[in-house]
């Protein structure tokens, strides 16, 4: 493993010469497969979306079932997530027969925006104190939206996220310009408890003959109705 961080103790897992080695054999693998094997060879971006969609879930789980505590279930999760890194290589492989990206494109991409989303780790005031996680998320948003010029906070959120997922992010959103609804009085302390809660308006909702996601899906698009009504003040 690699040495210790002095400022915060933590192990310093950056990139080694055996870590950029086996990744430079994946993508050769890839390319291999892509010119060799009849299947990989038929692939197109559109074709692929089923299997990304797949390894994902599977990924979500490998994560179920993993004990961080004791790391039981660990390499279940090493194995999916080689699994969804494929599909990553694969659509990078893809876009670089059209000479549109490549992974090394994918690469500096994503490293670019993580830079320029945490100017509280690499902007003028590093080292001066770690802001709370709220602002943080906040300062998330904010550049985010300034970067692809959206008008709105909720601008961005997929529309085909589950409506449970939709609603946290929305929530989440509105909460980053204070426009957030107001909690409950009372509700579940902890996991199992909201757990529970949600479980138990499914069955009501089973029973009473609603749809709870299609019920869901209305409140968050009326609230995102409320959001942006009141950013257009």
């Amino acid at each position: 493993m690699g040495g210790s961080d002095e400022s915060t103790g933590a192990a310093d897992h950056r990139a080694t010469p055996g870590m950029l080695n086996a990744i430079a054999g994946f993508v050769d693998l890839v390319d291999i497969l892509r010119r060799e094997c009849p299947w990989d060879a038929e692939q197109t971006h559109a074709s692929l979306r089923s299997h990304l969609l797949e390894e994902a879930h599977e990924v979500l789980e490998a994560l179920d079932g993993l004990d961080e505590a004791t790391g039981e279930g660990i390499g279940h999760v090493c194995e999916e997530l080689g699994d969804l890194l494929f599909q990553v290589v694969f659509h990078a492989r893809i876009a670089a027969e059209s000479d549109r990206f490549d992974l090394g494109d994918v690469a500096r991409g994503i490293h670019d925006k993580l830079h320029h989303r945490h100017p509280h780790v690499f902007g003028p005031g590093e080292g001066s104190g770690k802001p709370a996680t709220d602002q943080v998320l906040a300062d998330w948003d904010r550049i985010k939206r300034e970067e692809k010029g959206r008008e709105s906070v909720l601008d961005g959120i997929p529309a085909t996220l589950p409506a449970l997922a939709r609603a946290a992010k929305t929530v989440r959103r509105a909460a980053s310009v204070d426009l957030s609804p107001e909690p409950p009085v009372e509700g579940p302390a902890d996991e199992a408890g909201l757990g529970e809660a949600l479980l138990d308006l499914v069955v009501w909702a089973r029973e009473a003959g609603l749809d709870p996601e299609e019920a869901l899906r209305g409140a968050v698009a009326r609230l995102g109705d409320r959001v942006r009504a009141a950013e257009a003040g």
